[in-house]
C-alpha cells in the first residue's frame, strides 16, 4: 500500500493520495477510506477501483496535524496502511489505527 503527500504552496493543505494494491483489495467489491478527517464515516470517502485492480482515494488534509485512519474493504474487513507514519492504539481490543502526519 502507499501514501503520496503533495503539499500545496498556495494553501495550508496537503493533498494525500491513498492506494490499496490489488493483492490486498482483490476480493473486495468496494473500499472506503475511513478516519478522523471524515468523522469515521463509512461512506464519505469511497475509494475508486482502477483498471489494474488497485483502489485509490485522494483527500485534502489541513497541514501540521495528525489523522488516524483505516481502510474498510467490503463491509467488514479492516486494514491498516503499512506505510503509515505511525500507529496508534484504540479502545477496541488489540486493534491499531494508522496515523498520517501532514
Amino acid at each position: 500500500m502507499s501514501i503520496k503527500k503533495q503539499f500545496l504552496k498556495s494553501k495550508p493543505i496537503c493533498r494525500v493520495t491513498f492506494r490499496i494494491p490489488k493483492s490486498v483489495g482483490n476480493d473486495a467489491a468496494r473500499a472506503q477510506l475511513v478516519g478522523e478527517f471524515n468523522d469515521w464515516s463509512l461512506s464519505a470517502n469511497p475509494m475508486k477501483r482502477l483498471k489494474n485492480g488497485e483502489f485509490t482515494a485522494t483527500v485534502d488534509l489541513e497541514k501540521d496535524r495528525e489523522y488516524q485512519f483505516r481502510y474498510l474493504l467490503g463491509d467488514k474487513q479492516w486494514e491498516n496502511e503499512p506505510d503509515a507514519d505511525r500507529f496508534s492504539s484504540t479502545p477496541y481490543q488489540d486493534t491499531l489505527n494508522s496515523v498520517i502526519v501532514v
